[in-house]
């Protein structure tokens, strides 16, 4: 497989989850919305099986919940790391 599409898809992909993400830190200031219909499931479902863990090692504090932070910043980093101007993808890329 190339690796220039490896480098795509995962781009769109740690663009995606942090949109996702983005979106479940402001749903979190309408809590009145009811998650479980759509177009809702479409941003829980990829997104609470991430979050569920961090929840029970960061409970929320008072009564915030922390937890997508934490994603945006873990995907942010590993975006970067990869896929940034001094990344180990594109640095796999510059040497072909």
């Amino acid at each position: 497989m190339n690796i220039t599409i490896i480098s795509w898809g995962l781009g769109i992909f740690f663009a995606l989850m942090t949109f996702l993400f983005i979106i479940r830190i402001i749903l979190t200031w309408y809590p009145k919305v009811e998650l479980n219909h759509f177009p809702w499931t479409l941003i829980i479902c990829p997104t609470e099986p991430l979050l569920t863990p961090v929840r029970k090692v960061i409970p929320p504090l008072g009564g915030v919940d922390i937890s997508p932070i934490i994603w945006v910043g873990i995907f942010s980093f590993l975006r970067e790391i990869l896929l940034g101007q001094q990344g180990l993808i594109t640095m796999i890329l510059q040497t072909h």
